[in-house]
C-alpha cells in the first residue's frame, strides 16, 4: 500500500461499519467494535504511522492519505460501501473520504473534527498550535500537552499532564505520540474541507463537550453544511471511555441509513 502497511481488524458480519480515529489506534475503538458486531461487519485499523501501521521510507499522514488507506481497506474487505465513524483526527479523515472517495461510503459520522480553520479565531489556534508542537519535538511534552489541553479549553486538574506525559512512559505510545505531534496534528487541524462535495455526513459532539474547542469547530462545519449536529454521550473520546452508554447512540445512526447497494 504505498510504502504503508496497514493494520487492521474486522469483527462480525453484515453491513460494514469502520471506526476510525487518528491518532487514536483500533485497539481504543475495540469495546465499542464488539459491542456492534453483532449485527454489522466492523472494520477498525490503526492509521499510518501508528503503532501496527508502519511506514517502510518515513511518511506523512494528510486527510487525503488517510482517506486513500480508507478507500484501500473498504475495498479490501470487499464488504462496502460502508458507514465510516471518524473521532477527533479520524473524522477529518472520513470527510475526506467522503469527499475524495463517495462510492465507498453510505454516510460518514464525523465526531468532533478539529477543523480550526474554519473558526473567527482560526488563525490564532493554528499559531498556537505550531508553537506547542514546535516545544513537544524540542523536548517539552508536558508544556505542549498543557497548552494543547488549554487550547482545545479542557480542564485538566494541577499535576494531571505531569503524570500523564511525564517520566518513563511506553516506547511505543511515545513513538505514536511523536508521530503525530510530528507529522499529523497540523495536516489535520488546518484541513479545508469542500463543502459543496461533502453530502453523506452527520457531524456529532459529544454531550460533555459543550464551550470546548471541537464544539466550535463541528457547530461551524454542521452550519456550513446546513444541518443539526447529532449529540453523542460523553466528551471527546465518548466512545471510549464508555462505550456501552454511546453504542445506542450510534445504533441509531445505523439504523436509519439503507446499507444496500447503490443507497
Amino acid at each position: 500500500m504505498n510504502n504503508t502497511e496497514l493494520y487492521y481488524e474486522v469483527r462480525g458480519s453484515g453491513p460494514l461499519v469502520v471506526l476510525v480515529g487518528a491518532p487514536m489506534g483500533a485497539d481504543s475503538f475495540a469495546p465499542l467494535a464488539e459491542l456492534l458486531a453483532d449485527g454489522y461487519s466492523v472494520l477498525t485499523t490503526d492509521p499510518r504511522g501508528i503503532n501496527r501501521s508502519k511506514f517502510t521510507d518515513g511518511g506523512t499522514s494528510t486527510p487525503e492519505q488517510r482517506a486513500d488507506d480508507l478507500a484501500w481497506l473498504i475495498r479490501e474487505v470487499d464488504r462496502g460501501p460502508a458507514v465510516a465513524f471518524g473521532s477527533s483526527g479520524g473524522a477529518v479523515s472520513v470527510l475526506a473520504l467522503a469527499q475524495n472517495h463517495p462510492d465507498t461510503v453510505h454516510k460518514v459520522i464525523a465526531h468532533e473534527p478539529p477543523l480550526d480553520r474554519l473558526v473567527p479565531d482560526g488563525d490564532e489556534l493554528l499559531a498556537k498550535s505550531e508553537k506547542l508542537m514546535a516545544d513537544y519535538l524540542n523536548g517539552d511534552p508536558v508544556g505542549a500537552w498543557e497548552q494543547f489541553f488549554a487550547l482545545a479549553n479542557i480542564q485538566l486538574p494541577p499535576g494531571m499532564a505531569q503524570a500523564m506525559f511525564g517520566g518513563d512512559r511506553d516506547p511505543q505510545q511515545l513513538a505514536d505520540e511523536r508521530f503525530w505531534f510530528e507529522h499529523e496534528m497540523r495536516e489535520s487541524i488546518s484541513w479545508q474541507p469542500d463543502i459543496a462535495k461533502l453530502t453523506k455526513v452527520v457531524v456529532g459532539i459529544g454531550e460533555d463537550s459543550k464551550g470546548q474547542l471541537c464544539d466550535r469547530t463541528s457547530t461551524a462545519l454542521a452550519d456550513l453544511l446546513g444541518i443539526e449536529p447529532t449529540r453523542f454521550p460523553g466528551g471527546h473520546t465518548g466512545f471510549a471511555d464508555d462505550p456501552k452508554a454511546f453504542e445506542p447512540a450510534l445504533r441509531r445512526q445505523l439504523v436509519e441509513i439503507d446499507f444496500h447497494p447503490g443507497a
